[in-house]
Formats: C-alpha cells, sequence, structure tokens
C-alpha cells in the first residue's frame, strides 16, 4: 500500500515540476526573446552570398567614410512632357533635399530624350548601417519630393526599395504570428471537435516560439548567427506547424490509451512510450535536414538552417514535456464534450483511409505506376517557370520604388539608370577610373568616396538594368578590373542565381544522405528508407511543377526567386519524410507484433491516416500564410511547400507508399529481420484490454 501511494505520489507531483521547470525557462528566456527583434538585419549584404564580389564590395563600402550610401533615384514625370514650372519645383525640392541630409554629391537632373521625365540620382551615407535610420532617410525625402497637378513623383533606387521590402519584413513579426496563431486555432478546432481542447497545443506552441526567440537570440550573441526578417518567420512557422504536428500525434495516441487506462498519468506515459520514439526520429531528421543549409554559402539560406533548427526543436521540448504535463493536469474533462472513457470503444465507422488504403491493397501496382505517372506529368509544369526574378517584379503590389523604376524603363528605354559601384585600391583609383570609361557598354563613371586604402567609382551602363546589355557590361568590367571589387544592386542579382546553383548542387546531395541515414538507422532497412526518400523528391518535382503551371498565367509573377527550388527541396524532404516515419514507425510496430507486411501497411493507413492528414492540412496552412505577405519571393515559397505537402500527405502517403509497401511485401524491410519469413506460423495477437487497477488514486 505504501508504494501505490509514493507512486501516485509522484503522479500528482511530475507534472507540477514539468510545470515550474518551463516557467522557470520562460522567466529566463524572456529578456533575450523581447531583443530578437533588435539583432534582425534586412541589409542586401544579410542576404548576399558570402563568397561573392558583391559582397565584399559591400563591406568595403561599409568601412567607406559615411559607411554604407543609401542610393536613391528621385523620378519626376509629366505624360504631356516636363513644363518649365515642373523643372523648377523638382530643382528647389532637390535643394532642400541636398539641405536637409548629408549627400555623397550635389543632385543633377538627367532628362529623358522624350522630354516626360527628369531622374535626379542622389546618395547619403547619413544612416550608415542603421537600417531605422534607412528608412527614416527615404520617408524625409518621399515627403520632400512630391508633385501634383499632373505631375507625378516617385523615389526609387537600392535604397528606397530596401525600404520598402523592410515593411514587409517587419510584417513578419507580429501579423505574421497572429495570422498563423488564428489559422492553426481554427483547423484545431475542426479537428478536435472541443471547446477547450484546441487552446492546450496553441498555448503551448506560442510558449515553445516564445522560447525559440530567446534561443536564437543566444545564437546571435555567442556564435554570430544571422537574424533576418525572413529566417525569424520561417522558424515562428515552423515552431506552430511541426509543434502542432507533434501535438496531434501525442493527443491522438493519448486518446486511445485513456480508453485503456484509467489515470491519465499512466495513459500519457504509455502514449509517449508509442509515439514518443517517431516523433523524436521525425524532429530528428527535420533538424538535420535544416542544419544542412549551413553548406549554403548564400548569407539568407545559411542563416536559415540554425533558426530553423531552434524552432524545431524547441517545439519539439515544448510537447514532449509541458503539453504532456498540461493534460495530465487537465485529465480526461480536457476532451468534453467527446470524452475517452475508460474501457470504453470508439464507435466503429468506414473512415475514407480505410477505404484508399483496401484500393491500394487490391491493385498496389496499378496504383503505384498511376501515382507516378501523375507526379511526373505535374513536374513537367516545371518547364513552365518564368525566368529569374528581377528586383522590380519582387513585390505583389506596386509601392513607390517600383513604380518609379516602371517610369525609368519607360523613359531610358537604352539607358542604365542604376549605379554600378567599383571598389579600386586608392592607390590604383586613376588607372582604374581610365580602364573602367574605356570599357565597353559603360556609358559614363566618375570618384566617389575615398578612405581606409580604397575608393569607390560609381558607373552607369549604357544599357538597362538587369538587361542582357546590362550583364555584359558587369561581365566585362570583372574580367578587366584584377584587384577590384564590382558591386552594387544589379550585380548582386547575378551573384545571387551563381550562388543558388552552387548550393543547390552541394546542399541537395547533403540533405538526401544525411536523411537517408537517419532512416535507414530508424527503420532498420534500406529499400524502406529509399522508398521515402524517392517519394518525397517526387512531391519536391511535382509542387515546383504546379508553381510553374499558376506563378506566371494566374498570379501574374514575372519571375522565380533563384532560392525557391533549394528552399522548397530541403523543407519538403524534411517535413515530408516526418510524415512517412509516422506511417512507416506504425507498419514496423505491426509486423513486430506478428502482423504480415501487407496487413501492417494497412493498418499503419487506417489507424495513422487520420492523423497525418489532419497534421497536413495545419502544416500547408501555416506555410500558405507566407502567400498573403507582400513579396514574390515568400508567395512562392509559401505556395510551393503548402502545395507539396497537401500532396504528400494525400497521395504519396496513402496511396504511393501503401502501395509500394503492400507490393513489396518483406523485401521493404530488406535486409532487416523483418525481410525474413518467420519459421512458422505466429499466433494471433490479442487485442489489447483495459489493464487492471488495484487501487483507484484520483
Amino acid at each position: 500500500m505504501g508504494a501505490v501511494r509514493t507512486a501516485a505520489r509522484r503522479r500528482r507531483a511530475v507534472p507540477w515540476l514539468v510545470l515550474g521547470l518551463w516557467i522557470a525557462v520562460l522567466a529566463i528566456a524572456s529578456p533575450f526573446a523581447s531583443k530578437l527583434a533588435d539583432v534582425q538585419r534586412d541589409r542586401a549584404i544579410d542576404y548576399l552570398p558570402a563568397s561573392a564580389d558583391s559582397t565584399q564590395a559591400a563591406k568595403i563600402q561599409d568601412r567607406l567614410p559615411g559607411g554604407e550610401a543609401t542610393e536613391m533615384v528621385v523620378v519626376y514625370h509629366r505624360d504631356g512632357g516636363l513644363t518649365a514650372a515642373d523643372r523648377a519645383t523638382a530643382a528647389a525640392q532637390l535643394d532642400r533635399i541636398a539641405s536637409a541630409h548629408r549627400l555623397t554629391a550635389q543632385p543633377h537632373g538627367i532628362p529623358s530624350e522624350d522630354g516626360t521625365t527628369l531622374m535626379y540620382p542622389v546618395a547619403s551615407t547619413e544612416p550608415g548601417q542603421d537600417e531605422k535610420a534607412r528608412d527614416e532617410l527615404v520617408g524625409s525625402v518621399r515627403d520632400i519630393a512630391h508633385g501634383g497637378d499632373g505631375l507625378g513623383v516617385d523615389v526609387g533606387g537600392a535604397g528606397a526599395l530596401a525600404t520598402d521590402a523592410s515593411e514587409v519584413y517587419n510584417a513578419l513579426g507580429g501579423p505574421l504570428l497572429y495570422t498563423t496563431a488564428a489559422v492553426v486555432a481554427l483547423l484545431l478546432i475542426i479537428i478536435y471537435r472541443s471547446p477547450f481542447l484546441w487552446l492546450v497545443p496553441l498555448a503551448v506552441a506560442g510558449m515553445a516560439d516564445y522560447l525559440s526567440m530567446g534561443v536564437a537570440y543566444g545564437l546571435n550573441q555567442g556564435f554570430g548567427t544571422s537574424v533576418s526578417g525572413q529566417s525569424s518567420g520561417i522558424m515562428t512557422i515552423l515552431v506552430f506547424g511541426a509543434g502542432t504536428d507533434y501535438a496531434l500525434l501525442l493527443v491522438s495516441r493519448y486518446r486511445e490509451e485513456l480508453r485503456r487506462t484509467e489515470r491519465p498519468y499512466d495513459a500519457m506515459a504509455a502514449a509517449l512510450k508509442g509515439c514518443g520514439p517517431a516523433v523524436l526520429a521525425s524532429s530528428g531528421t527535420v533538424a538535420a535536414g535544416l542544419l544542412c543549409l549551413l553548406a549554403a554559402d548564400l548569407n539568407s539560406t545559411r542563416g536559415m538552417g540554425p533558426l530553423g533548427t531552434v524552432g524545431v526543436l524547441c517545439a519539439l521540448f515544448a510537447m514532449l514535456t509541458l503539453l504532456p504535463a498540461i493534460l495530465v493536469l487537465l485529465g480526461r474533462r480536457v476532451f468534453w464534450p467527446l470524452v475517452p472513457r475508460y474501457g470504453s470503444t470508439p464507435k466503429a465507422r468506414r473512415s475514407l483511409f480505410t477505404a484508399m488504403g483496401g484500393s491500394a491493397g487490391r491493385r498496389p501496382r496499378t496504383v503505384l505506376v498511376g501515382g507516378a505517372v501523375l507526379l511526373g506529368a505535374l513536374a513537367l509544369g516545371v518547364l513552365n517557370l518564368p525566368g529569374n526574378l528581377k528586383q522590380e517584379d519582387s513585390f505583389t503590389s506596386k509601392p513607390d520604388a517600383v513604380a518609379a523604376m516602371e517610369t525609368l524603363a519607360a523613359a531610358y528605354p537604352d539607358r542604365g539608370t542604376q549605379p554600378i559601384s567599383v571598389i579600386t585600391p586608392r592607390d590604383r583609383a586613376a588607372e582604374t577610373l581610365t580602364a573602367v570609361r574605356g570599357t565597353r557598354g559603360v556609358d559614363s563613371a566618375q570618384e566617389g568616396r575615398t578612405g581606409n586604402g580604397w575608393t569607390e567609382i560609381s558607373v552607369i551602363a549604357a544599357a538597362p538594368p538587369q538587361s542582357t546589355g546590362e550583364t555584359a557590361t558587369i561581365e566585362a568590367l570583372r574580367e578587366k578590373l584584377d584587384g577590384s571589387y564590382v558591386g552594387g544592386p544589379s550585380v548582386q542579382q547575378i551573384d545571387l542565381e551563381d550562388t543558388n546553383a552552387r548550393d543547390r548542387m552541394v546542399v541537395v546531395p547533403i540533405v538526401l544522405l544525411s536523411v537517408l541515414l537517419i532512416l535507414i538507422a530508424l527503420l532498420r532497412s534500406l529499400v524502406a528508407p529509399l522508398i521515402l526518400v524517392a517519394a518525397v523528391v517526387a512531391v519536391w518535382g511535382a509542387a515546383l511543377g504546379i508553381g510553374g503551371l499558376v506563378f506566371g498565367p494566374l498570379f501574374g509573377f514575372e519571375g522565380t526567386d533563384p532560392g525557391l527550388g533549394l528552399l522548397s527541396f530541403v523543407f519538403l524532404v524534411a517535413l515530408g519524410v516526418d510524415y512517412g516515419i509516422f506511417l512507416m514507425h506504425r507498419m514496423r510496430e505491426e509486423c513486430l507484433g506478428g502482423a504480415d507486411p501487407a496487413s501492417a501497411a494497412l493498418t499503419a493507413l487506417r489507424t495513422t491516416g487520420g492523423v497525418i492528414a489532419s497534421a497536413g492540412l495545419v502544416l500547408a496552412a501555416t506555410f500558405a500564410v507566407l502567400t498573403n505577405m507582400s513579396l514574390v519571393p515568400l508567395v512562392e515559397l509559401g505556395f510551393v511547400i503548402a502545395v507539396g505537402v497537401l500532396l504528400d500527405t494525400f497521395l504519396v502517403r496513402t496511396y504511393l507508399v501503401t502501395s509500394a509497401s503492400v507490393a513489396l511485401g518483406r523485401k521493404v524491410w530488406w535486409p532487416g529481420r523483418l525481410s525474413r519469413r518467420p519459421d512458422g506460423p505466429r499466433p494471433p495477437v490479442p487485442p489489447r484490454q483495459p489493464e487492471p487497477v488495484a487501487v483507484n488514486v484520483p
């Protein structure tokens, strides 16, 4: 009797101890979590390749007098042609801008040939590296430069584009969090059909997100891990998406165990023992896949790896400790009105996944071939993906900076309007300037700032920005100028495209190998992991193909972000294998219990199909939140991942993986011991009965 009472006290104490531990952890993390926004950086250098010439040029510009320059173009336009009064207004406003701010040079107007447009290149080192000061500078210039009575005035250029983009990245904080939480809450209410239960995993996910912010700040301070608006936003989505997935799996298993076990503490212990290994393995696979991004050369991609990993691991920690503690403390009543009574049997009904499994089981090879053909056909849509995204096409709306660039492109169709920066050693400045002016495709060039042994030369190409002609000019400058660095917005775009291509060649094999090794160790098989990896790669190709079918024709996007392929691959492979682990782990559990492989596959689908579908819907919805952002790269990434997760959930997991498992039989577990036939027939496994309880301790 004493042992029973001791065990009862332990059951009551453990959840409270876990809750107290979490309160202490959040109290420690709170001062750091609130500072994450202070270290977030969304400058061009934070998204550039680490080793590219344009990045080195930007770093040297930071060390020149005044630091990094904010470059703008003030554009005056009147459809019928500028009047003398318009030109006087423009000159007066530029004088006010020059007197109000520290400019690198006095602005001079450049008229268009048709007389409709006048542009003033403006550059200031006033804000230095302070993004808030940069945004205030751009805002001040926009306040001073204004038109009226048919005179249009827009402020464009790299600095204005960066300011407009920062407004979107700032929206990845609070608004993204609230939208994601609202979407998850709605889906959990539908899934659980309970007025209370949905609050628990949602609140736990919110605490996990807060903890992840504190850990991310610590990584930044301790190891210099970069934090951008993109990476911190993705971290939040992963916390809510992956964390809710783990919660769905755990709560589903806990509900099962409550029907077999009287005490909630014992039921939760059994649930953690049953699904804990799968959750640990799946989260480990996602974390390993994301950490492979550290091999990327692109700063923004490499920084996303640690932050994404932090999000997944914080979600895992919360869902395996805090969520069980709260559920045990609340008891069975948290499931009201569908309370799982001890000794009860759930109402038998033919589920969708039972029917789907039945069709896959009857004609596995036909289903497998049909699904593979469908995915292959969808993947052909990749051929219809638009070309690389230009700066002016990066917004779903049209901010002032984009409007200015469109006006410039129409008024100056054969002239460069965006400076190219050449950074050269100070003692070779005159020689370099002469070489630049003699380079084919250069319209004009002049010396800029000098300091710390370097001189900046501002170059205007004869061809429009990001055109074939300007690209040829940039390449010619790089070939001709040995020992100098060529930078600027157009050069950065070229380096982004080249580096993303390089990163795909390096990161993709590393991700595939790491995920495959984890699956082999988990499933004790070689064939099953290969099936899962092949399936998620097929899903990635099909999702990108669907993007190719809708990005241009339906969404009206003019280009594809160069990093879309790599980022969508990493997320879809890691998260897709996540669901495969849930299914295969249950399948292996059934095989170990004596079931034949075909029955095990169908039983695993029947028992896990509903929770995998729910988890897939939640994860797809969280990434779909990105499609509401104003930046095309975020919309494209969110769309491809959401579509890929849905394909993986309702086609690949339910039909293709199940069909392959049924068709291969025991071979799916080769070369593990489950691939060998048993020596003799095993007795049928009796159904689990409610565990007898000697003493009823509440």
